[in-house]
């Protein structure tokens, strides 16, 4: 059992009660306890002292590409057609050891960084069990894991943007997607493990595959992610190809509905929106992602309004190389108002999509993003009584408008994953030193090609 006592308490409950001093008590890998107050003692429990510190739910990142750590610091000026170009034949050279040690540094940042679920979309598949790599790894380092299992089958040879070497069989995809549902798929209220069906996106996957995609998805209970509406580029190759917008191509492919969820979707008319809210068809919105590829700013305002579940995604790790699910959550807020006035996206809603609604997006609500008697034991503790962040007034905003803070605890499923700031799940020092070596054997294999 472990109590944490004497904290600010964010609960994201039905009520959104905030106490400010109370207490967490999660006994296993459930919350059993969250009030006012000192905590009842229990003989043996370990207790936490809150006292300067923010709890909130765990974050949950829904869109990642966790094999892009060891290929950060390239293109970095580039568009995002110009930035895949010159990436591809550097990701053609991956294999099981790169992305599994892609894999523990993308999610040992992530949960450095206030993260407790993480979904990712792996879609390059030159040789090895790369799933078994990344998933494997993510049990390492301890977090919440939706891996979606990404395709592409449309190359240059075929008017698509993917070279040769990186794309697969149709038939051959759909087989190893059903296989990797049946080998890992865990639809347990608990579940550590749930497995996505995610084709890359539509300049690199023909209809065809979309197509039996959803219908693969849907008949084994699992959820849809591809990319969508990131570029001008992309609504222009949609126009050139199919006469209609991405998202009216993707629609009429029957993606769309609350098991659906679309990472970017940035260029959406008012229509299109109206139309994701009436349907709860999702975004993983990914801020320091489009800025650093100059995408544009996705309308979160709008689309929240409409019903829409809007989350939070860091991508890349290629087009994102701070890969920190907090700095996405400050700059959601900020970008928002850029946008669209000072009223545009409060701290809180922007807390909110971080939490609550990226367990929406995952079909996760009911288990994890809130701290309930009941929930999954998954939660964030903040220490905001150091300098940068003593003396601001609303501990919230301390967390979302303040430099990140020190993470003084990060709970999964029960389990400590951060303490003091540190990852203590894998050794750090050692980690980095694989990711540079990595980085270097993948470069090499570049030049020799």
């Amino acid at each position: 059992m472990i109590i944490i006592d004497g904290a600010t308490i964010v609960t994201l409950d039905q009520e959104r009660r905030e106490l400010t001093s109370g207490h967490v008590i999660a006994d296993g890998n459930r919350i059993v306890a969250v009030g006012p107050g000192p905590a009842p003692r229990h003989e043996g429990a370990r207790v936490i002292d809150g006292r300067g510190c923010l709890v909130t739910p765990g974050f949950v990142n829904t869109h990642q590409h966790l094999y892009q750590w060891v290929t950060r610091g390239l293109a970095v000026d580039a568009t995002l057609f110009g930035w895949l170009t010159a990436l591809y034949p550097v990701w053609a050279g991956i294999d099981e050891e790169s992305v599994h040690t892609a894999a523990q540094g993308a999610l040992a940042q992530l949960a450095r960084t206030g993260c407790t679920t993480a979904a990712d979309h792996h879609y390059v598949f030159p040789g090895g069990d790369l799933l078994a790599a990344e998933i494997s790894a993510a049990a390492e380092v301890g977090l919440r894991f939706h891996p979606a299992r990404g395709s592409m089958d449309l190359s240059e040879k075929d008017g698509g943007l993917p070279p040769d070497s990186v794309v697969q069989d149709r038939d051959e995809i759909l087989a190893a997607t059903e296989a990797a549902i049946d080998r890992w798929h865990d639809p347990a209220p608990d579940s550590m493990l749930r497995m996505v069906v995610a084709p890359c996106s539509p300049f690199s996957v023909t209809s065809e595959l979309m197509r039996e995609s959803a219908e693969l998805a849907r008949r084994k209970g699992v959820r849809l992610h591809t990319h969508l509406a990131e570029t001008t580029d992309e609504a222009d190759w949609c126009d050139e190809k199919f006469g209609c917008t991405p998202s009216e191509y993707a629609a009429e492919l029957g993606w769309t509905g609350p098991d659906v969820w679309f990472a970017h979707g940035i260029h959406f008319d008012d229509a299109e929106i109206k139309r994701l809210g009436q349907t709860g068809t999702g975004v993983a919105h990914c801020p320091s992602s489009n800025a650093r590829l100059g995408a544009g700013i996705a309308r979160v305002a709008d689309l929240r309004a409409a019903g829409c579940p809007v989350g939070l995604g860091v991508d890349g790790a290629a087009s994102n190389e701070a890969g920190s699910l907090l700095e996405e959550v400050r700059h959601a807020l900020l970008f928002a108002r850029a946008r669209g006035g000072p009223q545009a996206l409060g701290v809180r809603a922007a807390l909110e999509m971080a939490t609550l609604d990226g367990a929406r997006i995952l079909g996760r609500e009911n288990e994890i993003g809130s701290l309930e008697v009941g929930k999954l034991a998954d939660l964030a503790v903040w220490r905001l009584d150091t300098l940068p962040h003593a003396g601001i007034a609303d501990p919230v905003a301390a967390l979302v408008l303040g430099s990140p803070p020190p993470l003084e605890l990060l709970l999964v499923n029960g389990r400590p994953v951060v303490e003091h700031d540190t990852v203590i799940t894998v050794d750090e020092a050692t980690l980095a030193s694989q990711v540079a070596t990595t980085q270097r054997r993948l470069l090499a294999k570049l030049t020799r090609a």
